[in-house]
């Protein structure tokens, strides 16, 4: 008896040491993607002869996904992300990409809270989806008529946006009962932006909520770099992004300061979700410096370095709205060093939490109305959210691993 104990007790140790071994290498961790599945593209009808084109002139592209049950007259309407091009070599690059062409885009993959896993995504698992594509290069906001026969290059995002929504109300969005416009990234704007717009497209849903998830990209000012004023400010001008802003904005300010979501989310009347971290991958690499996010993963950030993450995330938390009525205003900020939370991050295995409250569930309970959620995290620091999730992999292992021991009496 005892050397059989002895034995178990060496593969335990063993155990130990592997599972430790794979938590060191925390940033090879993948995040678990929730019964993913592909989606075919839909070609937008009409869309050519309305001038709503691609980059490239090709017409622009979204997956649909039908509801079912309880959620046949649910919508999500999810603008997606992907930087934006500015100059025209820039453009004409990306016009060769499914980022500028619906030619040249496949299937999409659904996960998270496009998943019809309902123990992994129960408030959003059955209702239709639709996922926009996004290929103007202007967070779909260009309207510029003009097209140079040299590049024929069309800025045509805001164009794009308006014949979308056409065919989905035709496609039944128009009859929802509840309807919500999200948009993540470069995606995450627009969907602030065009909101209000979404709202009085469907004057006999009950319940209709915007939705900006990692899109919150601060004016950071000096010391920080103007990284985001010099790209909107070059995008206004490329894209004829303007006249797609509010005027109440842009009468008091310049139209590039208007692409700020702090310079224009009150103006914003449709309840909004804003969901990012205050260490969000794209934006402090932009903001602060490139290359910032590999210290995070590492976990040896500098003194001087960690004094420069605490007073950009003081700017980055006094930028957002007011916590005075988070019914029209709700707010949900961790700490994780991660870019957009609705796919990669929904699944409850990889998803991330705020005193054990996930961004899943405050989500779902400031859309429905069961709580109005503003929640910042009191971590102050960064945390590498693939080290997290290797730690929760740690534990589930030595969890899985204690389950199987022998008893002994």
């Amino acid at each position: 008896m005892a050397n059989t104990y002895l034995q178990v007790l060496c593969l335990f140790i063993c155990s130990l040491a592997i599972i430790n071994t794979v938590s060191s290498t925390k940033e090879n961790v993948t995040p678990y993607l929730d019964e993913a599945y592909h989606v075919s593209k839909t070609i937008v009808k009409n869309a050519v002869s309305k001038g709503a084109v691609c980059l490239d002139g090709s017409p622009p592209a979204y997956h649909f996904e039908p509801g079912f049950g309880d959620g046949a007259q649910t919508w999500l309407v999810q603008l997606s992300g992907g930087e934006w091009c500015r100059t025209v070599e820039a453009c004409l690059e990306r016009s060769k990409s499914e980022f500028g062409s619906s030619n040249l885009m496949n299937s999409w993959w659904f996960t998270g809270m496009f998943s019809k896993n309902q123990s992994g995504n129960p408030e959003f698992y059955n209702w239709n989806k639709v996922f926009i594509r996004y290929c103007d290069g202007g967070g779909f906001t260009g309207d510029v008529e003009y097209v140079d026969p040299a590049t024929k290059l069309h800025f045509r995002g805001a164009r794009i946006f308006k014949a979308v929504m056409d065919e989905l109300l035709e496609k039944g969005l128009k009859t929802a009962k509840s309807a919500l416009l999200g948009g993540s990234s470069a995606g995450g704007f627009p969907a602030m932006l065009y909101c209000d717009y979404f709202r009085t497209l469907l004057p006999n849903t009950p319940r209709v909520k915007c939705m900006n998830d990692a899109g919150y990209f601060i004016n950071a000012k000096e010391p920080f770099r103007a990284n985001f004023t010099e790209l909107y400010t070059a995008l206004v001008t490329l894209h004829g992004s303007a006249k797609a802003l509010p005027k109440e904005c842009t009468s008091k300010m310049s139209p590039e300061l208007c692409f700020f979501p702090e310079n224009m989310q009150q103006y914003v009347k449709t309840p909004l979700f804003i969901a990012s971290s205050a260490y969000d991958k794209y934006q402090i690499n932009n903001s602060i410096a490139v290359g910032i996010n590999t210290c995070i993963g590492s976990s040896n950030c500098t003194a001087t370095t960690n004094q420069t993450f605490l007073e950009f995330r003081s700017r980055f938390l006094n930028a957002l709205p007011k916590p005075t009525n988070p019914k029209l205003k709700g707010v949900f900020i961790d700490s994780f060093n991660h870019h957009s939370q609705v796919q990669f991050w929904w699944s409850p295995f990889n998803i991330t939490t705020i005193n054990n409250l996930t961004l899943s569930k405050a989500f779902a309970d400031w859309f429905y109305d069961r709580n109005y959620t503003y929640v910042i995290h009191e971590h102050e620091l960064p945390i590498s959210a693939l080290g997290a999730l290797a730690e929760k992999e740690r534990k589930a292992k030595l969890k899985k691993n204690m389950r199987h021991l022998p008893k002994f009496h």
